[in-house]
């Protein structure tokens, strides 16, 4: 018998580690399918987002291969938390405050609204659905994607204001969406509905996950000041987004607005917290990380079609596919028509708001209105949906709402993915020079700020008058000339003594905290101060002294 036990046991096992291995080969050929069609996509000008979803749908429907589900709680855990810190991140805090009225009518007001014309088209077109199945399925499908929007928007050469506000809208509308769906999905299992309890929730996710993402940052700063290795501090960073998440799902806060809130607040003291070299080793470890994250979830999102099929029961694929393109075309229309309304309604009301900004181009307008892309949000909500109601009844139409959820994503991502670069060419928009001028203004104060720093280290012993002069000629070249050339080819110079190397160390330094001031009171944005930046630090490990972090931590 302890012959038979053992044998069973070591059976168990293998089959154990038989699967692992099964699922770590699925990994590695998801991975390598990413790598080939994103490079096919570079290719054809394709946006590789939707060239993932076309292919993971091609690859869903091959016989033989095997199935692969997507469980909602790994996108909720893994892939969302680092994605939503590095967008916000890269967001710029003064833009996004500029464009807050713009942003909080998309991510609230147009929230709401998708939701309830979903609710309403879904409610007529499939019989027996209650409210709440059809006000859930409205907040599943209601919010564009932040993957989406920073995966494709920022690869198109459009105008600075309106990436900024797709992609704040993008990095906020899933808090609304998720709480509306908590309580539609609540009401559904439990059948009753509280809206002051619902309000109440709303407000208590939003300011807790705010103050919880803040909190984060904070230690997380704290953390990389408080230790020297670089490989620490960029473990710290990729650390601080989970915890983030864990700590608003502890407290059913929104995680989702604590990874935004932590990403904005990080990014306003991360230049004076880490050296050069950990700053650009940094950067290369998180663009590798999110593209590989946004590469395996634009292909999940593609295989999951054959697993979809098989739920909805035998005769009804067909009419739910065409109840999904009726909500899709629902969702596109009432973003169509609420963002000209948003748009013209405040500055009908108020005279100073329509002389502080005067309403924006048509053109503009209507790209932000057919920007509207869904994406993993979407799917792991719908998939997030319980199975049964608290009477252990199945949970009513959760097939018909995955797939429908399904299709709206398909129809949005690609349909409105493929279309965006011929209306930006038939709108003739182009991008602003505002940050060029920006960018000008920066380096001038920046060379003026190494310049009155050599005055000060001039009368200091460890270097020699001529040292000072060498590279107080360089700056003075600059400002006459203010080229485009990068900030590392003026200021390096070829003599490599130690005493050379601190004055332009020190020099270096003057620059960047230069370039904070100017982010800190408004005069340049954050993705100005990040391309100056990357310039200075690839100066400092040209120089031999980017392990050296500033002499004092930004504030």
């Amino acid at each position: 018998r302890r012959l038979v036990r053992l044998a069973r046991s070591s059976q168990k096992r293998f089959c154990a580690s038989m699967k692992s291995l099964h699922q770590l080969e699925v990994i590695i050929m998801l991975l390598a399918v990413v790598l080939a069609l994103t490079t096919i996509a570079q290719k054809i000008r394709i946006p590789y987002p939707i060239f993932l979803v076309l292919g993971g749908l091609a690859l869903g429907l091959v016989p033989g291969l095997p199935a692969v589900t997507l469980h909602p709680d790994l996108v909720f855990l893994v892939f969302l938390p680092p994605i939503l810190w590095a967008a916000a991140y890269f967001t710029s805090l003064r833009e996004f405050r500029q464009n807050l009225r713009p942003i909080s009518l998309l991510a609230v007001g147009l929230v709401l609204a998708t939701s309830a014309g979903v609710a309403f088209v879904a409610h007529a077109l499939l019989p027996g659905i209650g409210w709440a199945e059809a006000i859930a399925l409205g907040a599943i499908v209601s919010p564009p994607d932040a993957v989406s929007a920073t995966a494709i928007g920022k690869r198109l050469r459009i105008p600075r204001r309106i990436v900024t506000i797709l992609e704040g809208e993008s990095l906020v509308n899933d808090a609304t969406a998720l709480v509306l769906y908590r309580a539609a999905v609540g009401a559904a299992v439990s059948g009753s509905f509280a809206l002051g309890h619902t309000l109440f929730e709303f407000v208590f996710a939003a300011l807790v996950g705010v103050v919880i993402g803040i909190g984060v940052a904070w230690l997380t700063r704290w953390a990389l000041c408080a230790t020297e290795d670089g490989f620490t501090q960029i473990g710290v960073t990729l650390l601080a987004p989970y915890i983030a998440w864990v700590c608003g799902e502890s407290v059913h806060a929104s995680a989702v607005l604590a990874c935004v809130a932590g990403g904005l607040y990080l990014r306003q003291s991360f230049s004076g917290a880490v050296s050069p070299a950990t700053r650009l080793q940094a950067r290369a470890v998180w663009d590798l990380l999110i593209f590989i994250l946004n590469g395996v979830i634009f292909i999940l999102i593609g295989l999951q079609l054959g697993a979809l099929r098989d739920s909805v029961p035998p005769g009804q694929f067909g009419p739910v596919l065409i109840a999904g393109a009726w909500v899709s075309a629902t969702a596109i229309l009432v973003r169509l028509l609420w963002v000209p309304l948003a748009a013209l309604i405040p500055r009908w009301l108020s005279a100073k708001l329509r002389a502080r900004d005067p309403m924006p181009p048509w053109s503009g307008l209507f790209l932000i209105s057919w920007t509207g892309m869904r994406g993993i949000v979407t799917l792991a909500a719908a998939l997030a949906l319980p199975v049964a109601t608290s009477t252990g009844v199945p949970f009513p139409f959760r097939s018909e709402i995955i797939l429908i959820s399904f299709t709206v994503i398909l129809a949005t991502l690609v349909l409105q993915g493929l279309s965006l670069p011929p209306i930006i060419r038939l709108l003739h928009l182009r991008e602003d020079d505002g940050l060029e001028q920006e960018e000008t203004l920066a380096r001038e104060h920046a060379a003026t700020a190494a310049l009155n720093r050599l005055d000060q280290v001039a009368t200091e012993n460890w270097v020699s008058l001529e040292q000072v002069e060498r590279v107080r000629l360089r700056y003075l070249q600059r400002l006459e000339r203010l080229t485009k050339a990068s900030l590392a080819e003026e200021t390096t110079l070829s003599s490599t003594t130690e005493s050379v190397q601190r004055l332009q160390y020190e020099t270096l330094t003057a620059e960047r905290m230069a370039l904070i001031d100017l982010r800190d009171n408004g005069t340049i944005s954050d993705e100005v101060l990040h391309r100056l930046e990357q310039e200075l630090d690839v100066a400092a490990l040209h120089l031999g002294v980017g392990e050296r972090r500033p002499g004092r931590t930004h504030r």
